[in-house]
């Protein structure tokens, strides 16, 4: 966990940003949306060697938020998109709620993080397609596409994705194939920030311990988290709440999709007043016996945790991702709010599929190689 924190800790002080917008906004120009797909993009791009929603989002934001501004766009639809995007940094591995949840529920972490990847690139389809659609009702709101490069060109300005595309599929293949624990690829994707972060120039002795101690005070916060919650779930053990609880939800005769529904609905509640990492945490405990009564698969529900946690980001009153945007672009909570709700929508589509088609987050796990030991 540590580890992946730093990792995060360093791209953010990095000029990540500023390279990934500059080799993408080459690309998006022909796209319904335009350069506003870039913010989906590059959220995805940056959630895979991230593992923070928040960071994800004003890393990204800081350099999209003031060009797409400057060229016109609708600012409804550029907050929006990063508000809903920045969301992957928790869905697209490596992720901290996922190493959270796997820690509560004694559930493989590596597994985690692979599931997380089909999911993760479903959802960041569903903002693109939908950036497009609305762009193709609205073609009135949409500036022209300003940026002539050739071929050649475009790949020359795209030379600055290559490095964080590297140093992602390193972390995620060494984990896929095998080759690498979760902890051993943490290792290596740190020590990737760092020659990353020095080959740009960004390096320095303040950026070291500066993102050093910000990895502790966020490692420190969540273990602490986590130790408040084994002391919960001893608790509760001992009272038989859970074993209760689990039991009369069985009298009730729900069906899977049934109890999927109701958990959904009581997330999007929860989520109102509680950051994502609490909410994993105080309601495992209880929740565990009962998903495992109903016999879900602990890897599916995971994925299915995790993205009901991303609505939570981007719901009043304490949406860590509102907040974010708030302080980038200076509007309120609430129209920041309003312009991430088509976004909520689609993580709501996003349940629904995941409900249909299982194999979208179980296929990947079945395929991996076991770590060595």
């Amino acid at each position: 966990l540590p580890l992946f924190i730093w990792m995060g800790e360093v791209l953010f002080r990095s000029r990540l940003s500023e390279e990934l917008f500059n080799g993408l906004a080459p690309w998006m120009g022909k796209l319904p949306g335009r350069l506003m797909q870039t913010n989906v993009v590059g959220c995805a791009i940056f959630a895979a060697i991230s593992g923070s929603s928040a960071a994800t989002c004003a890393t990204i934001g800081k350099m999209s938020i003031p060009e797409l501004r400057g060229r016109k766009y609708p600012e409804t639809m550029v907050v929006g998109s990063l508000a809903g995007s920045g969301t992957l940094g928790l869905l697209i591995p490596p992720s901290i709620i996922m190493i959270v949840y796997g820690v509560a529920t004694d559930v493989s972490i590596a597994q985690l993080f692979i599931a997380g990847v089909l999911p993760g690139i479903m959802l960041a389809l569903l903002f693109m397609g939908y950036l497009g659609v609305w762009s193709l009702l609205h073609p009135a709101e949409i500036p022209p596409d300003d940026i002539r490069m050739t071929f050649r060109q475009k790949l020359r300005a795209s030379r600055g994705l290559i490095p964080p595309v590297l140093l992602i599929l390193f972390v995620l293949g060494s984990i896929y194939s095998g080759y690498a624990t979760a902890t051993e690829s943490a290792a290596l994707g740190v020590v990737g920030a760092l020659l990353l972060s020095w080959g740009q120039g960004t390096m320095t002795w303040e950026t070291f311990v500066t993102s050093l101690l910000g990895a502790t005070r966020t490692s420190t916060m969540i273990m602490l988290i986590l130790a408040g919650s084994s002391f919960l779930s001893l608790a509760m053990g001992f009272t038989g709440l859970p074993r209760d609880l689990a039991r009369w939800i069985g009298t009730l005769g729900l069906s899977p999709y049934q109890l999927i529904m109701a958990l959904t609905v009581f997330y999007i509640i929860l989520g109102c007043f509680l950051d994502g990492i609490s909410m994993v945490v105080l309601t495992m405990a209880v929740l565990l016996p009962m998903v495992q009564q109903a016999r879900f698969d602990l890897i599916w529900f995971g994925i299915f945790i995790v993205i009901v946690v991303e609505m939570a980001q981007i719901t009043p009153p304490v949406g860590f991702n509102l907040f974010v945007l708030q302080g980038l672009t200076g509007h309120s909570i609430f129209f920041i709010a309003r312009a991430a709700f088509p976004y909520f929508l689609l993580m709501v589509a996003a349940v629904a599929l995941l409900l249909l088609f299982p194999e979208i987050a179980t296929f990947l796990p079945s395929q991996m190689r076991p770590a060595p030991r």
